[in-house]
């Protein structure tokens, strides 16, 4: 290939301004999804309920003086900040929205998946109702929104003020890769959980107090029930930064939790535990499946059979 210094810098005029324009655009849109800007467009009053006081800003540290209890949650998600602002009016409950900046939109939705109890209701991304109390997540934030009482004049303000918050949202919202790996039939999409910390893994099902798995920063879990022929099982699928970081991963899960698992035909491994169900694990380049407890062996190899592998 010949190339001339004019071409080049003929190239790179051209390139120039189509960088600066990516550049600007990826900037304008950081900048429209800051807190700080997502502040200045929340409503000031709805449904007669009016912002009091002035809105209150906590960060990774001082959240623990706002969440009692609850933070860590939050903080093993990666939370950058939060907003809190409180309606009020008269004869009616307070109404405090909670706006967490999660990062991405990954972490966001992962908080938003620990817990998903409540009604399905399409406001932001699957929004959850409970009396009183809404949540959703949308672009890299979750939002609650809830009464210090449940009234109907206040369920009704709680979910009018979801909506505007929703809308106010600008952003893709994209849900972890790792979730188009799991088994499609006999999945209950309510269950699943995404996280990459060993607290939080521990908190939907304990496994050891020891990070046997090695779950960091840089994995990905994704943990989920099925049921099938009246049949249930626990699957939990971990992606790792490399094949050897998995493998270590395995070995140690394998000595330490299934010290008695048989090697299968397919590579799996399976063990039958002390409860009466089975386990299994298999591992595929840089992604580890692990069938924590089926009620049949069976079950818990065919759930290792469908998983998405790489």
């Amino acid at each position: 290939m010949i190339s001339t210094l004019h071409n080049r810098k003929c190239l790179f005029l051209i390139a120039f301004p189509a960088i600066s324009l990516v550049s600007l655009l990826m900037t304008h849109n950081t900048m429209a999804n800051t807190l700080t800007k997502l502040q200045s467009d929340l409503p000031l009053q709805i449904m007669g309920w009016k912002a009091v006081s002035e809105d209150r800003f906590f960060d990774r540290t001082t959240i623990f003086s706002y969440i009692d209890g609850g933070a860590e949650i939050y903080k093993a998600y990666d939370m950058q900040s939060c907003l809190s602002r409180r309606y009020a009016i008269s004869g009616e409950p307070n109404i405090i929205l909670d706006i967490f900046d999660m990062g991405t939109p990954q972490n966001a939705f992962g908080v938003f998946t620990h817990d998903t109890d409540g009604k399905v209701i399409h406001v932001g991304q699957e929004g959850r109702l409970r009396p009183g109390w809404l949540s959703f997540w949308k672009y890299r934030f979750f939002v609650s929104v809830y009464a210090e009482d449940d009234t109907d004049a206040a369920q009704k303000a709680v979910n009018a003020l979801a909506e505007q918050v929703a809308g106010a949202i600008q952003g893709r919202s994209t849900k972890p890769g790792i979730l188009t790996k799991l088994p499609a039939e006999g999945l209950r999409s309510e269950s699943i959980r995404y996280l990459h910390h060993p607290i939080l893994l521990n908190y939907h099902y304990y496994i050891s107090d020891e990070n046997l798995l090695g779950i960091s920063n840089d994995t990905n879990v994704v943990l989920a029930t099925y049921r099938l022929n009246d049949k249930n099982a626990v699957l939990m699928l971990v992606e790792y930064s490399g094949s050897d970081t998995a493998q270590k991963a395995a070995d140690r899960f394998l000595k330490f939790y299934l010290p008695e698992a048989t090697l299968e035909p397919d590579s799996s491994k399976t063990a039958l535990l002390e409860n009466g169900k089975w386990a299994a694990i298999r591992r595929q380049e840089h992604f580890l499946a692990v069938v924590l407890e089926a009620d049949s062996r069976e079950l818990a190899q065919n759930l290792l059979r469908n998983v998405q592998w790489p």
